[in-house]
């Protein structure tokens, strides 16, 4: 089995054919204002086709027409994005957002719309997406009257994408952002689904087969709103999926696996991030307020060390051959984020409006300044202030960032620990980026070259992170599993480490992945190490990973991470 993407898709499927090339994204190649040299060798092939038979030139009318469409809907002009100016890496521009984030529509949040969009964006946003929780009064009255906050908010910022979505009760399992491409459907379809399928609404929290199906009739119903054009587009990705151990494996390969267009992944690394800070400067908790313990609806084969995170990163993400590696290795397209799942602030001086009542009104009044205090048992950071998902885009667009989201061009980081970072890999002169797979000839040589731009500047603790080593996490492609709730994998360890001594400016490694036998997948990491110790599963497969973060004493600026989705490669027949 390989896996493989088509404009933006992805899907499983034998290869029958040889497929030597980086993907060809039609924006790119008409686009004139990009130079040869930042495409990839299929783009700059199809150039040369265009240009030979004179649709290029005649070419910048059509460009025009062509280059960019969603850009063009979704700007009228200006600033195309707060990290636009950062430039293509890999042909993609890499837009920084968040996927989940709590307003005055939450039961447990406080701020409007416009505050989170403006600190989103003053913190380097490009794209967000407001996940108020699914429950009785969101679902009466919260996502109807969300939804002019967050169309004003599109008017008002408009570099910065502002998606409406909810956070999802998952019926049997955790919580999830569900979220939509803008439309005239939105509301009605965002409303439709929360009331027929969210946990909370439905009375279907409960751990039973039942309601596992429910979970499933859910994923199916969004796909299909976008299958009969009611919306244009939906994505769902499981969030704290290890926090209270309610995502069994096979819960989580059975949305994935019903649709896996619209079910793409988990968060890699929760929000709540300022939780860990200890008391009595910080809230005293454990790092993305993972500090719980099984109770009668988890999954009781977890471990104990699973409700904690590790290096601020959920269980499932940090183990290296823990289940996020598992699902790699089946050859299943499952990503990773990492976000703010920000509702109060920590260190803020806000308070809720006063005079408010929520199950009435589906919010709460509109928040006033506080007289003074300041919010030290808040645990979570303003949008972008920590945590951001970095996703390769093809353009400023709503759908670009679905699409790049949806084909896993992702990656992630805590605290700017890095600016920037460019992940290929190649056989010859073909190549791809994270996400993607490179389908080559058995014996080809296959090399990894990765360019890290160090922080340049400090972050938002005001000093300016070190980047001190990188990982490279190889794991073998062994296909389906028969046991669905196995959640470990045999042949996936840290394969080579690189030690990072520069202090500014970029740094590139080069890595002989050796000759094409059997398909593989590589991942990559990259840490402060300021904390480290070897992995859940042993030294031998993960020498210096991530510790797992204390409870009470847990400050998230003093132990970085960042983290690449895969890419793979398998060899064609």
């Amino acid at each position: 089995m390989g896996l493989h993407h088509h404009g933006g898709h992805a899907h499983d499927h034998a290869h029958d054919h040889d497929h030597l090339t980086a993907p060809v994204d039609s924006s790119h190649v008409f686009d004139t204002s990009i130079p040869d040299s930042e495409l990839s060798p299929g783009e700059v092939s199809r150039r040369g086709l265009l240009r030979g038979v004179g649709l290029l030139g005649a070419g910048a009318v059509a460009a025009g027409a062509l280059a960019a469409p969603d850009a063009a809907d979704a700007h009228d002009g200006g600033p195309f994005g707060r990290s636009w100016h950062q430039g293509r890496r890999s042909g993609y521009q890499w837009l920084a957002g968040d996927h989940h984030i709590h307003t005055q529509y939450s039961s447990d949040g406080m701020y409007r719309v416009i505050d989170h969009v403006r600190h989103a964006n003053a913190y380097g946003l490009d794209w967000m997406v407001i996940t108020d929780h699914g429950s009785l009064a969101h679902a009466k009255l919260g996502v109807d009257l969300v939804n002019p906050q967050i169309v004003a908010a599109r008017s008002d910022v408009p570099d910065t994408l502002v998606f409406q979505g909810l956070e999802w009760n998952i019926p049997a399992a955790e919580h999830g952002t569900v979220f939509v491409h803008p439309s005239r459907n939105e509301v009605a379809v965002l409303k439709e689904f929360e009331n027929t399928f969210d946990g909370a609404v439905t009375n279907t929290t409960a751990s039973t087969p039942a309601n596992e199906a429910l979970a499933i009739a859910g994923v199916n119903f969004l796909a299909g709103a976008v299958t009969s054009r009611r919306i244009p587009d939906a994505l769902f990705l499981a969030n704290h999926p290890a926090r209270k151990g309610l995502d069994s494996p096979h819960e989580i390969r059975g949305w994935r696996d019903a649709q896996p267009r619209i079910a793409i992944g988990f968060e890699g690394a929760p929000g709540h991030q300022a939780a860990g800070i200890p008391a009595p400067f910080g809230p005293g908790s454990g790092r993305g307020f993972y500090d719980g313990s099984p109770s009668a609806q988890s999954f009781a084969p977890y471990p104990l060390e699973s409700y904690r995170t590790w290096g601020g990163f959920d269980w499932m993400t940090a183990t290296v051959g823990g289940l996020w590696d598992s699902l790699l290795a089946e050859g299943k397209p499952w990503w990773i984020t990492a976000n703010s799942d920000s509702h109060t602030v920590y260190n803020d001086t806000s308070d809720r409006g006063p005079g408010s009542d929520f199950n009435t009104n589906g919010r709460y009044n509109d928040p006033v300044y506080g007289g003074g205090k300041t919010a030290t048992t808040s645990g979570d950071f303003w949008p972008g202030f920590y945590s951001r998902t970095h996703v390769g885009a093809t353009g400023f667009s709503y759908a670009a960032v679905m699409d790049g989201l949806r084909a896993g061009r992702v990656w992630v980081d805590h605290g700017g620990l890095v600016d920037g970072l460019d992940v290929k890999v190649r056989a010859g002169s073909h190549w791809v980026t994270l996400g993607d797979t490179l389908v080559a000839r058995r014996g080809s040589r296959i090399q990894l070259s990765v360019t890290v731009d160090l922080a340049s500047q400090p972050n938002w603790a005001q000093f300016i992170p070190k980047l001190a080593r990188v990982d490279l996490i190889r794991g073998a492609v062994t296909g389906a599993v028969a046991d669905r709730d196995v959640f470990t994998t045999a042949r996936t360890r840290v394969e080579k480490s690189f030690e990072v001594t520069a202090t500014s400016g970029q740094v590139t490694f080069t890595y002989d992945l050796g000759t094409l036998d059997q398909g593989f997948y590589v991942r990559l990491r990259g840490t402060d190490g300021n904390r480290t110790a070897p992995g859940h599963l042993g030294a031998v497969i993960d020498p210096v990973g991530p510790a797992m973060d204390v409870v009470g004493d847990a400050d998230p600026w003093k132990d970085l991470w960042f983290y690449t989705n895969p890419i793979w490669v398998v060899a064609s027949r």
